[in-house]
């Protein structure tokens, strides 16, 4: 049996260069998700990119404490560090769901140093959705 040649474009076989140190980013979009046990902070490029991004269960926050104000303010200073370092001046911040992390999370954006352009809801609200089921008879 003839033994397996290793792959040119394997993992294992090259080293991994950071690419994310190399990009500069002067403007991106920051998304903010909170909902009632969770709160996901994503920042993107203007293309749409991920460029950073943290949660409150990435950031040691368990059980209840996930959904407080606190852990979303933490959870925003942590994915805005890294992009600050790569040069993000200015950022339009959408934020999307119902939970308490949403204050927590904006008062951290805004003293990251970062120039918020606009904060935008972006919450999805049914205009009177799907049709429900059927009525249950027995």
């Amino acid at each position: 049996m003839a033994k397996p040649r290793p792959k040119i474009g394997s993992r294992r076989n090259r080293r991994i260069s950071s690419r994310k140190s190399a990009r500069i980013i002067p403007k991106g979009v920051i998304h903010v998700q909170a909902g009632f046990h969770n709160t996901i902070v994503t920042v993107t490029d203007v293309q749409g990119r991920v460029v950073s991004w943290a949660s409150a269960g990435t950031c040691r926050f368990r059980g209840a404490k996930r959904g407080t104000p606190f852990a979303a303010q933490t959870v925003a200073e942590n994915a805005i560090r890294t992009v600050v370092e790569q040069g993000m001046q200015r950022a339009e911040v959408r934020i999307k769901g119902p939970g308490l992390g949403r204050d927590g999370a904006l008062r951290a954006i805004r003293r990251s140093g970062i120039r918020v352009r606009f904060v935008l809801d972006v919450t999805p609200m049914p205009h009177n959705g799907c049709r429900p089921p059927k009525k249950r008879r027995v």
